[in-house]
Parts: structure tokens; C-alpha cells; sequence
């Protein structure tokens, strides 16, 4: 008699089981606006710059090389990163394209 029964409550419904997922829902909405979105628009800007690259054009390799391209193969770009002196990389590593003009001591 000194301890009372205890009842169970009666279940809330339906709706409540939603309003505690929404916040999860609300960081995968942010997280594809943040993260994943900008990340797949560099990707296809990275590919159309590839795809565009073209004799002549002067770039940044990975690694920090600094060539005119002479040669473009289907895979592969050969980079003049001095007089004489050709090296030949894969397209993707290719990083960044550079003004014209920007290499002046290649001739």
C-alpha cells in the first residue's frame, strides 16, 4: 500500500515519430547545400577546363609545374616547362589554365 500502480501513458500518435526525424531531414537538406552541391559544380567546371585544353595554352600541372602544352592526347598532355626540356602528364592534372603571355621565359 505504500507504493502506488503505475499505468502506462496512452501513445501520442503519429505525427511525433516526423517531428523528431525533422531535424535529421533538415542537416542532410543543409549538408547537400554546403557540402555536396558546390563540390559536384567545381567537378564539372574542373572537366569542362580539361576538355577545352588545347596547344598553346599555358597551365599550372599538380604539383605546382608550370608549362606551355604542345602536344594533347586523349589521356595525356605534354607540357614544355623549359627550352628543350617536355614532361608528359595525365589531363586531369591538369589544374589551372593561365593567362597567355604568363610564361615568358619559354620561347
Amino acid at each position: 500500500m505504500l507504493i502506488s500502480p503505475a499505468y502506462a501513458q496512452a501513445a501520442g500518435g503519429g505525427d511525433a515519430g516526423f517531428i523528431g526525424l525533422l531535424p535529421i531531414i533538415l542537416m542532410f537538406v543543409l549538408l547537400y547545400f554546403l557540402m555536396i552541391r558546390p563540390q559536384m559544380k567545381r567537378a564539372k567546371e574542373h572537366k569542362q577546363m580539361v576538355e577545352a585544353l588545347q596547344k598553346g595554352d599555358e597551365v599550372v600541372a599538380a604539383g605546382g609545374m608550370v608549362g606551355r602544352i604542345t602536344k594533347v592526347g586523349d589521356q595525356y598532355v605534354t607540357l614544355e616547362i623549359a627550352p628543350g626540356t617536355e614532361v608528359t602528364v595525365q589531363r586531369a592534372s591538369v589544374q589551372v589554365p593561365l593567362p597567355k603571355g604568363t610564361i615568358k621565359s619559354i620561347q
